[in-house]
């Protein structure tokens, strides 16, 4: 759960070749000197690139150490990705279970582009603002992670920018990294959620899941199944993990 006096952390743009190229130095498959040269084409000052790596180590290249277990099991699942859409996954999985902050931007944007499939920029930020409180870095950052999430594939921005549109969800069809998609919504949760409702998450918004969720996450070795009473039942992270 965020506390009290939440920190933002996630406070820069992140481009997803960025990630990818961090997700194939992580697996082995690049170097991290060719992941420095592409942050030096970018054009990023020194104190930028510095920013920018903190932000790359927490995601793929060094995370947490609770995080470890989970991060590895995603460059396993998604390091020979060759569509963007598979490196958006990882890096919209590691984003939410790192990043409470990038969790709720997502969230937010979700529900508010749910029903017409699309919202302003102001109310993102309003809902930001009561969250977070008044901070002069709150317009900055949640400007930031929606901008990733553009660069992501999730949304686009319209009407000069004052807009955000949701964008056709993508399709995931592996089982292993649906499951791997859940986990990371109820790491950013931090609590169980209904089976019932996984398919609408609002922080999964630019996913969508065809299989029988029931049975993914049955077939899972991170996630259980709890119920309570014969028709509601929740998805848990397994205690061993």
């Amino acid at each position: 759960m965020i506390s009290t006096a939440p920190q933002i952390g996630f406070d820069r743009f992140i481009q997803l070749d960025w990630v990818a190229a961090a997700l194939k130095v992580r697996a082995g498959m690049a170097s991290l000197d060719e992941l420095n040269e592409m942050l030096d084409a970018a054009g990023l000052g020194n104190e930028a690139k510095i920013k920018t790596h903190t932000k790359l180590n927490a995601l793929v290249l060094e995370p947490r150490s609770e995080l470890v277990e989970f991060i590895d099991r995603g460059i396993g699942l998604f390091s020979d990705a060759k569509p963007q859409q598979d490196a958006a996954c990882f890096a919209w999985g590691a984003a939410l279970a790192t990043y409470p902050y990038f969790g709720k931007v997502a969230e937010f944007t979700g529900r508010l582009t749910a029903m017409q499939g699309d919202c302003s920029m102001p109310e993102v930020h309003r809902r930001m603002s009561e969250l977070y409180g008044e901070r002069g870095n709150i317009k900055t950052a949640t400007r930031a992670v929606i901008q990733t999430q553009v660069d992501w594939g999730a949304i686009r921005r319209v009407t000069k920018g004052n807009r955000i549109e949701r964008l056709a969800p993508k399709p995931v069809a592996d089982p292993m990294k649906v499951s791997w998609l859940i986990e990371a919504a109820l790491r950013y949760h931090g609590k169980t959620m209904a089976l019932a409702t996984l398919q609408s998450t609002a922080a999964l918004y630019p996913f969508s899941f065809d299989q029988p969720l029931g049975y993914v996450v049955s077939k899972s070795p991170a996630l259980e199944l709890q119920s309570a009473g014969p028709s509601n039942q929740f998805v848990a992270l397994r205690s061993a993990l």
